[in-house]
């Protein structure tokens, strides 16, 4: 959990943070647990809402780097981009590009095991985040050139 949280922030107490308050949330909520599905995916999802909550209250911009071999596009994303917004886009990539951006990008999975989860190659899980990351590029764009007269 404490991999999928650094995606987000790499200040040692944010982190810390908001393990303890997603740690919490399980112990509050572990009777809520209904045994369908996995519990790491249980808790995964709990600590990932701690993240957005985190953020949500900070009021921060958040370093989502989306893209490691394109840090201009990260920087700028990271500069006017919210958590919300990031997730909005995220949310809008067809079916199999958003699983498999999720699992990598948010989840922490590598790439054979994202192909052994969604019945693919390891290489086609690859492809599909390579074109994930296309397509958030062009949206960040967009949203960058709509909104940098609007401050």
């Amino acid at each position: 959990m404490e991999r999928m949280v650094r995606r987000y922030t790499t200040d040692e107490d944010q982190v810390i943070d908001i393990l303890n308050n997603g740690f919490l949330r399980v112990f509050k909520k572990i009777d809520t647990f209904k045994f369908e599905g996995s519990l790491e995916g249980w808790i995964r999802k709990l600590i990932f809402h701690s993240v957005s909550d985190y953020f949500k209250v900070k009021k921060r911009d958040v370093k989502f780097l989306l893209y490691d071999e394109a840090p201009e596009v990260a920087q700028k994303a990271s500069t006017n981009l919210y958590f919300e917004d990031l997730m909005k886009f995220v949310n809008e990539l067809p079916d199999k590009h958003h699983q498999v951006f999720h699992l990598y990008a948010i989840e922490g999975f590598i790439h054979r095991e994202i192909g052994q989860q969604l019945g693919m190659s390891e290489n086609t899980s690859k492809w599909y985040l390579s074109e994930a990351r296309k397509i958030l590029q062009k949206k960040i764009d967009q949203y960058y050139s709509m909104n940098r007269y609007a401050k």
